[in-house]
């Protein structure tokens, strides 16, 4: 199984010049945990979810979350910062052929949740994140079991 088999070409992507509100937009409104920094269309860096937590700091960090006064309750807004500084740089990618196993082995080594996937000119293609492969582990896994199961009880097909 290959890379472009799994990955999600739809991508929400950031530049290291937007704020990091744009961030906290994608992560809570859109539901990724991942979002590649591009510029002109090639990925140089990555943002999680984790680095924005990060970079926001305890709950009660004033210095980065100021409360405002709104009619009917108290709003929340990110202190403008820009994406460039909280980007993981040295981002790792791979390749819509690459196997789906040699990219999750890369995230097993390296700790990663998600790679983004990029072609030749190192453009941005698509997103692989371990979400999407533990999917497709699971179906592969689930059928095996069935398989199994039905060897067990002497039924060879259906």
């Amino acid at each position: 199984m290959r890379v472009e088999d799994l990955m999600k070409s739809k991508v929400f992507t950031v530049e290291q010049h937007d704020l990091i509100d744009r961030v906290f937009f994608l992560i809570h409104y859109e539901k990724v945990r991942h979002i590649p920094v591009v510029e002109k269309g090639k990925v140089i860096a990555i943002v999680s979810d984790r680095d924005l937590y990060k970079a926001l700091g305890p709950k009660n960090n004033s210095n980065v979350i100021e409360a405002t006064s709104g009619k009917s309750a108290a709003e929340l807004h990110v202190v403008p910062q820009k994406v460039q500084h909280i980007m993981r740089r040295g981002v790792l990618t791979v390749k819509p052929e690459a196997y789906a196993s040699e990219a999750a082995a890369i995230m097993a080594d390296n700790k990663v949740g998600a790679l983004p996937v990029v072609d030749d000119n190192n453009k941005l293609v698509g997103i692989l994140s371990a979400t999407d492969i533990l999917r497709v582990f699971s179906k592969i896994e689930k059928s095996s079991e069935k398989r199994a199961e039905r060897i067990a009880t002497g039924i060879s097909h259906k």
